[in-house]
């Protein structure tokens, strides 16, 4: 079968259960109209009405749950770096970009929307997904970026590893002591 390195990427359809998406939706929607402070635009997003949570402890929760399921389908023993989720909203794009070192094998899933398609370009590849849908690649080889956002909103979950035996392990929590929390404690 090989590995990831093989391949590069590929879309996992129904990686999150019908009840997984729904709960994890509905708490992206109430954290997304309660929040008033974790606007984040990096990677020069232009839309700053976009929520962003690093270190969700219920997104890591995931992360660390689907672990086993990401190895699978990579073929890699796998270290969890770091989760997070965007609500994203109109206008909202995501310019093509690699990866930081923490996020060698990288998962994005579509957890709601609007019903707007949004794909994500994989290495200038279209990949439409559709709630509970993902796509697993090696993030810092992968080119991967996104339009602007035309609908009004979609939640997405991103998921980070690193290899076990690769040459990225000092990024394995991504240097904090424990998940679900922001504070990196280690150097």
């Amino acid at each position: 079968m090989g590995t990831i390195r093989d391949f590069k990427y590929k879309k996992i359809k129904k990686f999150l259960t019908k009840k997984e998406v729904e709960l994890l939706t509905i708490y992206s929607i109430i954290k997304h109209r309660a929040n008033s402070d974790s606007f984040d635009t990096p990677l020069g997003l232009s839309n700053n009405l976009d929520t962003m949570y690093y270190g969700d402890a219920v997104m890591e929760s995931v992360m660390l749950g689907k672990q086993n399921v990401i190895e699978k389908e990579t073929g890699l023993k796998l270290l969890p770096t770091y989760a997070f989720w965007r609500m994203y909203t109109y206008a909202a794009n995501l310019p093509k970009h690699r990866d930081r070192s923490a996020c060698e094998i990288s998962v994005t899933v579509m957890l709601g929307s609007d019903g707007t398609e949004w794909p994500i370009s994989m290495n200038g590849v279209k990949v439409n997904l559709k709630p509970g849908d993902a796509v697993v690649y090696l993030g810092c080889e992968v080119k991967h970026g996104r339009e602007d956002f035309k609908g009004d909103w979609q939640s997405q979950l991103f998921m980070h590893y690193v290899d076990k035996n690769g040459k990225y392990t000092e990024w394995e929590g991504d240097k904090r002591s424990i998940y679900g929390t922001t504070k990196r404690t280690r150097k």
